[in-house]
């Protein structure tokens, strides 16, 4: 098995979904990544996603929209943000990329699968990629032993469902159709979009997009094999930025304690 398959393993012998929070490498500062890694593994998080910030970030609310742009003005770029991960990695869960094509595509894909890899990297996720258009990413991926996650929404159809039948990781589900942010409901369309993907495809199914906090987090957790939590993390940490690493315990042990708890109301 796999990093991230055993991840899934874990938390699913345990009887709860894995928490995967997010955080944007560069914000608040590069260097205090390490930190904000350490942090999220002590406070229970099964993977950690780390975005590659981008100037034109698609699928990205105001929240993860405003630090890409803060990350990217400090001078955040690729080749120090792998230099950042690499020491991390054997510390921490397993560890993947959240970024867009166009940085990929700058880079090399074959050199960035490689060196994300090399750092310890598991996986990646490129939001504005389409699956059937990447093929060469995907190869690449793939080569260097990295899981390229596909994404799925509610307009997702049965051929994108078919499609993605042989990747890797886990499906990283949308809960809504639109960009990142916290909301405070959790849509009605989660459940019968988790069913869809599992009845079609053999892996794990984590939803994000929008889980403001433990409630959400647990009513997404019941239906979902994953919870990924992105938006209201960043925003913890933009309202303390000189307390960010106590901030992201603060924010993910709280989630991780209520999604421990789902065990024992079982």
């Amino acid at each position: 098995m796999n990093k991230i398959a055993e991840a899934f393993a874990r938390a699913n012998a345990q009887g709860r979904p894995a928490l995967i929070p997010y955080v944007t490498a560069g914000f608040p500062q590069l260097e205090r990544l390490p930190g904000l890694v350490r942090a999220l593994t002590e406070a229970g998080a099964d993977i950690i996603e780390v975005g590659i910030p981008f100037s034109d970030p698609l699928a990205d609310g105001p929240v993860l929209q405003k630090a890409a742009t803060e990350a990217l003005a400090q001078g955040t770029r690729v080749r120090a943000i792998l230099d950042a991960v690499s020491g991390l990695t054997g510390e921490a869960p397993p560890m993947v990329f959240l970024t867009y094509i166009n940085p990929v595509f700058h880079y090399g894909i074959e050199q960035f699968s490689h060196d994300a890899k090399a750092a310890g990297m598991a996986g990646l996720i490129i939001p504005d990629l389409p699956w059937i258009e990447g093929r060469d990413m995907r190869r690449a991926a793939e080569r260097s032993g990295l899981a390229l996650i596909p994404l799925v929404a509610p307009t997702s159809t049965d051929a994108h469902l078919t499609a993605i039948k042989k990747a890797q990781g886990f499906v990283y589900g949308v809960s809504v159709t639109g960009v990142t942010g916290v909301r405070q409901t959790v849509d009605q369309g989660v459940e019968p979009l988790v069913q869809r993907v599992k009845a079609m495809v053999d892996l794990p199914v984590a939803v994000g997009f929008g889980i403001a906090g433990p409630r959400q987090a647990v009513e997404v957790g019941r239906v979902a094999d994953g919870v990924i939590v992105g938006s209201a993390l960043v925003q913890a940490i933009a309202e303390r930025p000189n307390a960010a690493e106590q901030v992201a315990y603060d924010c993910v042990h709280e989630l991780r304690l209520a999604l421990d708890n789902m065990v024992t109301k079982a």
